[in-house]
């Protein structure tokens, strides 16, 4: 036990020798982490199109202008002045911009002299479905507007009105009962939702924290590689196992070394999905904790592999990046998997990555436990046999 301690605290020396190391060990994963899951946004977002909304006016009409642009389904009016739209507009951190001019009123509406200006940037699907969403609300309100003068005009016929007040005041609830009628306006057009589930179930959160841990544990596991390359390069392994040392004591302290400091990769992320994303990993722990242990022996088992074929540290550290990031986008790490074609699906399950990255979403994003896990942690182990054996039986200290 004594040189299995030995040999993995020596292996820890060398890998964070360089302070570096940290960068890829803790920096970078949390900062992708959080980029990819954390600054994805979630589905009680308003995804509605941005429409700026500069309102000069100021009166009823384009105060109830802007409340039918909030009913939209398509956009989500901003309001702000027009020093302040200009300059998005300008920098073009604003898409369209509606500006209500000051003379828009209810004479303007009713003479049909009614203009407002809308700006949009060129070549922009958003600024032609936020033109029309504004074409809408102004038609929705010169509606009314019409209701209540058809209403007026027909009252006037009558002779109801003995003064200018009285006619207005008739507009006034004319207008407000049109208004109303048009809200409760039965819907014309029946929109039938299928019960069919999606077959594809994703969070974007809770899969980007599962495929950057995967991603960001799997490359330095992959890196053991580099540790014999060093070694064998530097002549330390001949020296080491000339001392009583077994070829097997070796393996097994380098090995278990290197997973153990992926254990504390991983729980560092597994911490920060919990506690800085509210991502529900502590749900199964135990179910948990043998998925990670089974993902990482076989990483660490190919990583094994790989440096019974490779000569040099600088090849087996390029191998080992490229690798990772293959072995990562192809198993669902960055992008559903769902999302490739169903040949691509059935060829990646001879990738761990794809195992490790289905029961990670099983614990996560599926609900989980150890009795959902067992396929996936068994084709794991299954991998950690395989090339841990290779790894093995090839392995030669020069």
């Amino acid at each position: 036990m004594k040189k299995l301690f030995a040999i993995a605290w020596k292996d820890a020396i060398i890998r964070f020798a360089s302070s570096s190391e940290l960068l890829f060990f803790i920096i970078l994963p949390i900062v992708f982490t959080f980029l990819l899951a954390g600054g994805t946004p979630s589905g009680e977002d308003d995804n509605r199109i941005r429409l700026v909304v500069v309102d000069q006016a100021h009166t009823p009409i384009s105060q109830n202008i802007i409340s039918e642009l909030e009913k939209s389904t398509a956009v989500r009016p901003e309001e702000l002045t027009l020093a302040e739209a200009e300059s998005q507009f300008d920098a073009r951190r604003a898409n369209v911009v509606l500006v209500i001019p000051a003379d828009l009123d209810l004479q303007a509406i009713q003479n049909g002299t009614a203009q407002v200006d809308f700006r949009q940037q060129p070549n922009n699907l958003n600024a032609t479905v936020a033109e029309r969403a504004v074409q809408t609300a102004i038609r929705r309100v010169g509606s009314a507007v019409n209701a209540a003068n058809n209403a007026v005009k027909a009252a006037e016929k009558n002779g109801t009105f003995e003064s200018e007040s009285e006619r207005q005041a008739y507009f006034d609830e004319a207008l407000k009962s049109a208004q109303t009628l048009q809200d409760n306006a039965p819907e014309r057009v029946t929109i039938i939702e299928g019960t069919t589930p999606d077959r594809v179930q994703y969070d974007p959160r809770a899969s980007s924290s599962a495929g950057q841990l995967i991603t960001w544990v799997f490359i330095p596991l992959f890196g053991i590689s580099a540790l014999f390359a060093y070694e064998r390069q530097q002549g330390t392994l001949r020296r080491i196992l000339t001392t009583p040392t077994r070829k097997a004591t070796y393996l097994l302290g380098t090995i278990s070394g290197q997973v153990l400091m992926a254990l504390v990769q991983m729980s560092i992320l597994i911490l920060f999905g919990i506690f800085v994303m509210g991502l529900g990993w502590g749900r199964e722990p135990v179910a948990l904790f043998v998925l990670l242990t089974s993902a990482a022996l076989a990483a660490g088992a190919i990583g094994t592999t790989m440096g019974t074929f490779i000569k040099t540290e600088g090849q087996a550290s390029g191998l080992s990046i490229m690798m990772g990031m293959v072995m990562a986008l192809m198993g669902g790490c960055w992008y559903p998997i769902e999302l490739f074609p169903s040949v691509v699906q059935s060829i990646v399950r001879i990738l761990p990555t794809t195992w490790a990255m289905q029961g990670m979403l099983d614990l996560v994003l599926r609900g989980g436990g150890l009795t959902q896990i067992l396929p996936e942690t068994g084709v794991l182990l299954g991998f950690a046999a395989l090339f841990f054996s290779i790894g093995v039986w090839r392995f030669r200290y020069e």
